[in-house]
């Protein structure tokens, strides 16, 4: 794998790595390459054991899995590239059987194509930690989730954190979109975008994005990252994002 994609890997894991230890309730560790994150948010991909390789550390990934299985019901195992039979083996055994393909996609932020001449937007604004229930609501909202399903993630000082950045759309003074970005080792990590399903459809979502990604090169971010659903790919890789690699996720079905 090229040094450029376990740069980009490492910034990932180094994000989640923050965040796990500023949210409140949160939990990191480490053993050899493998590192396991839990938030205690109620999604299986916010609870999880990864490893920073190809080739993944299948003893220390199962230590970790033990020890995330005894901390919360739901979690996952995330690994780069396709699985092997031992990596699959290893989640069955931990009872995680639903398998999913999480496209990662990056690129130079030279190469990211911004609006040269923007339509007239709805207003973006960072929030801080003061606001991490408006943010929450409308992160909520904005991917249809079920209520509370993402706890205290956002809570406590995570908005407040060096490197961390919230980002509200708002109309009326009500909240429509979200972002979030997340800078380490000079990469900018773009997470949580999301708009309400009353504001889909004006080019919200590339505004969103378009900011973080902004907000993070004036910091010193020269490449970002991102994972991305089926109905958003088209649009980042409208601005420039290309496939780096397409990992694995386990949980339960």
């Amino acid at each position: 794998m090229s040094t450029t994609a376990d740069r980009l890997a490492t910034a990932y894991f180094d994000a989640i790595a923050a965040l796990c230890q500023v949210t409140p309730k949160g939990w990191y560790a480490e053993r050899g390459t493998a590192r396991a994150g839990i938030t205690h948010a109620g999604l299986a991909s916010l609870n999880g054991v990864f490893d920073l390789t190809t080739d993944p550390d299948l003893e220390s990934l199962d230590e970790l899995a033990t020890e995330v299985a005894r901390q919360i019901p739901h979690w996952s195992i995330m690994v780069r590239g396709e699985a092997s039979t031992a990596v699959v083996d290893l989640a069955a055994r931990h009872g995680l059987r639903g398998r999913s393909v999480m496209p990662f996609l990056a690129c130079a932020t030279d190469d990211i194509a911004f609006r040269p001449d923007p339509p007239q937007r709805t207003p973006v604004r960072r929030v801080g930690a003061a606001e991490n229930d408006r943010y929450t609501d409308a992160l909520t909202e904005s991917f249809e989730a079920p209520e509370g399903a993402f706890g205290s993630l956002m809570g406590g000082a995570v908005l407040d954190t060096d490197g961390i950045t919230g980002y509200l759309a708002e109309e009326s003074d009500r909240p429509v979109g979200t972002a979030l970005g997340m800078l380490t080792s000079g990469v900018i990590g773009v997470f949580n975008i999301g708009v309400v399903p009353s504001a889909r459809g004006r080019g919200l979502g590339r505004t969103l994005t378009e900011t973080v990604l902004r907000d993070g090169i004036a910091a010193g971010a020269d490449a970002a990252y991102l994972h991305t659903s089926p109905m958003g790919r088209p649009l980042y890789e409208s601005m420039g994002f290309v496939l780096v690699e397409d990992w694995t996720m386990f949980a339960t079905q």
